[in-house]
């Protein structure tokens, strides 16, 4: 089995760093959300630099242990249309999609005048507000993570009710809009989409039952998506969606806390999906953290596997073949021999495929490398 290491790649801190990406076809850069400062930053991959001037400043968030910057996603033809989409929470607490576009005179930096709201949705509490957004390789559409709204126990019953976005994963189309008249909701709806046309259901969903989706990941190389989503108290959960997927699962939160009975509801749906992988806090556990499949071309061996973390540090890689989990392995030791920081935020993905690990406190990108 391959032996593999990390390599701490920033020479300078970063604040609060809680995703890392590159647009498509991107060698060159590595871009780095940090939380509360509202700031996207841009790390030089030949030298580790990070420029002193933020490709990005947002202003007016809300932030906090589990709100403030929490996604970004390159369009996909990001290279020619230098559409960018960000999503935080703003000072009332609100999950925003935005986009921006790139200067034209200055390929690092944004636009800031250039800002235009997609979607908005209220959050009733300050946890639980997911933010993961990506572009799905295969239809191009902007897919949503968004957590059930908070508190414990999901006291709204938000992610089982389709009249809510809460607690759902979206998919929208940013080419088109169909609101004109709405200057709040800057999007279009998909026409596929499994719900639309469904009375009592909101036709933005794409897939419900989900608690607090934290990292997503779409398989560059399949299309297929795979969901991290935090648990309440006991379990951790892997979903996974085929990318011949017609949408519309039920992933079962807050009927179920992974595989097992959580709040069961009489007349609820028993037409559930069950996450292909659960893990259990006996050991401490605390939140899982979604990662990537592996598709870079520097350590072939790991070709379509996946990794995955937890908040308080461990590291573990599986195989997934469609049906069943293989290769379980506890990359912790080997990665971190004298022990794994604290609070990981975020796996990340460079444009060749390549994986990082993000560390939220103090502020470090590790690039997973062959030891």
């Amino acid at each position: 089995m391959t032996k593999l290491s990390v390599k701490k790649i920033n020479n300078s801190s970063l604040s609060r760093p809680i995703f890392a990406t590159s647009p498509p076809g991107d060698k060159d850069r590595l871009f780095i959300v940090e939380q509360n400062t509202g700031k996207i930053r841009i790390l030089r991959l030949a030298t580790g630099a990070i420029d002193s001037i933020p490709f990005l400043q947002l202003t007016g968030l809300s932030t906090g242990n589990e709100q403030g910057f929490l996604g970004l996603a390159f369009a996909p033809d990001f290279a020619t249309s230098g559409f960018l989409y960000v999503s935080f929470t703003n000072t009332i607490g609100t999950s925003v999609i935005r986009r921006y576009k790139v200067s034209t005179t200055n390929k690092d930096v944004v636009d800031p005048t250039s800002a235009t709201d997609v979607i908005s949705i209220p959050q009733p509490f300050t946890n639980h507000n997911g933010g993961w957004i990506a572009f799905s390789p295969k239809d191009k559409f902007l897919y949503i993570g968004i957590g059930d709204g908070g508190s414990e126990n999901d006291p709204n019953k938000t992610s089982q009710n389709p009249t809510l976005l809460l607690g759902k994963m979206l998919r929208i189309d940013v080419t088109k809009d169909d609101f004109p008249a709405d200057p709040t909701r800057n999007y279009a709806i998909p026409p596929t989409n499994p719900f639309v046309g469904k009375p009592g259901f909101l036709p933005e969903i794409w897939a419900l039952g989900l608690r607090n989706p934290w990292r997503c990941c779409f398989d560059r190389k399949t299309g297929d998506l795979y969901m991290g989503d935090v648990g309440q108290g006991k379990f951790e959960e892997i979903n996974f969606q085929p990318v011949a997927s017609k949408g519309g699962e039920n992933y079962g939160w807050s009927l179920r806390e992974g595989k097992h009975a959580f709040k069961p509801v009489a007349g609820a749906s028993t037409a559930l999906t069950e996450p292909i992988f659960e893990y259990s806090h006996e050991n401490g556990e605390q939140g899982v953290i979604g990662g990537y499949v592996y598709r870079g071309a520097a350590i072939p061996d790991l070709q379509g596997t996946y990794f995955f973390a937890d908040l308080t540090g461990f590291v573990t890689s599986i195989a997934f073949d469609g049906h069943t989990v293989s290769n379980q392995v506890d990359r912790t030791n080997e990665l971190f021999p004298d022990g794994p920081p604290s609070a990981f935020s975020s796996f990340g993905e460079d444009a060749d495929g390549e994986l990082y690990l993000v560390n939220l406190i103090p502020g470090e990108v590790y690039k997973i490398v062959k030891n």
